[in-house]
């Protein structure tokens, strides 16, 4: 009688389902969150720890990523399963599917951009070793993140019943109002990826724009910034920069250095064929450096000038000046010793007295 009675109750029909149907429905929708708490507690710490201990971090980043599924992904992926063995209206469990999805596209671009943005890292060391805010990685990553949540969006949209190729050709005579309101920002950014592809400067470069000169610093989608020798931060806009002349001394080799030196008026001819010789011994016993020519050049209104011109296998201007002091000490206990005197700003003037005409 009682098990009669029981499976009756059981074929009791409310809102189009039987109770037999909301029990098991009940008892898949519990099965599944328990199952899902077992993988993520269990199975996924179990995996971590053999991940560890393999040399290759790849497996690591991608147990992570699983260990980041949401809590809200779960659950609605349980109830979706458990609302197959209901009768639901149907607005209910559309309402459902797409919160489902929203959630998986979401983690999934969200994995795929953390994903693209580990192998670049990956690829950028070792290509450029420990170098910081590498431009090429930067840009590639900015990019695909772009792509990745531009293409969510869309499957978004489409689940949620909007008519893609509707809203795209709408977006023409639009994108053109748009297009016009911010064109100098869409300029500044369009410029940016030209910086980073075309790659005419990166982090860590000494360059010179204009009359601006510094270091450059971050390479961001409007601006460039730049740390200027007596450490302020200069911005500059992208635009600016693709359509300026830049000066870029960290790609520069050697650094080919001219300088000019007077001696006075008065030194002997015998004594000006020696400075070129002079010069050329000094600077050839300084490191780095590669003479190149040196020669009595001018007569100048308060001197004799010499022009030299030489060479130091280094783009850094500290070592330049460095060198180039080193030199000018050598030039002057060089010329003290052959008494040569160097030229500074002077005038003659000579007075001439006439006879007196009785």
């Amino acid at each position: 009688m009682n098990k009669e009675y029981f499976l009756n109750l059981l074929k009791l029909s409310y809102f189009g389902d039987t109770i037999q149907n909301y029990l098991i429905a009940l008892g898949i929708f519990v099965g599944a969150l328990l199952f899902f708490r077992i993988l993520k507690n269990k199975i996924f710490a179990k995996l971590k720890l053999l991940t560890a201990k393999t040399k290759n971090d790849l497996d690591d980043e991608f147990i992570e990523t699983l260990e980041s599924i949401p809590g809200s992904l779960y659950f609605f992926a349980a109830l979706y399963t458990a609302m197959q063995f209901l009768v639901f209206h149907s607005v209910i469990e559309k309402g459902v599917q797409i919160v489902l999805v929203i959630l998986l596209i979401y983690w999934a671009t969200r994995v795929a951009s953390e994903l693209i943005e580990y192998g670049l890292a990956k690829v950028a060391k070792k290509q450029n070793g420990q170098r910081e805010k590498n431009t090429t990685y930067y840009a590639l990553s900015l990019i695909a993140k772009i792509v990745l949540w531009a293409t969510g969006l869309l499957l978004i949209l489409s689940n949620l019943g909007v008519n893609i190729s509707a809203l795209v050709a709408s977006l023409g005579i639009g994108g053109i109002a748009i297009a016009l309101a911010v064109q100098n920002i869409l300029g500044d950014i369009f410029s940016s990826f030209s910086l980073y592809l075309d790659k005419p400067f990166e982090v860590g470069d000494f360059i010179i724009v204009g009359e601006h000169q510094g270091t450059v610093r971050k390479i961001g989608l409007k601006t460039t910034r730049i740390e200027a020798l007596q450490g302020e931060e200069i911005v500059i806009s992208n635009n600016e920069l693709t359509s300026s002349r830049v000066r870029n001394f960290k790609r520069m080799k050697k650094r080919r250095i001219v300088f000019a030196l007077g001696v006075s008026y008065g030194t002997p001819h015998k004594i000006l064929g020696k400075i070129p010789k002079i010069m050329k011994d000094v600077i050839q016993g300084v490191k780095k450096t590669t003479f190149d020519r040196s020669h009595f050049k001018a007569f100048g209104d308060h001197s004799l000038d010499f022009e030299t011109v030489y060479y130091l296998e280094s783009n850094d201007y500290t070592e330049y000046m460095n060198t180039q002091q080193k030199i000018n000490l050598a030039l002057v206990k060089a010329f003290e010793k052959e008494a040569i005197e160097i030229a500074y700003p002077t005038q003659t003037i000579y007075l001439h007295q006439d006879k007196e005409q009785d």
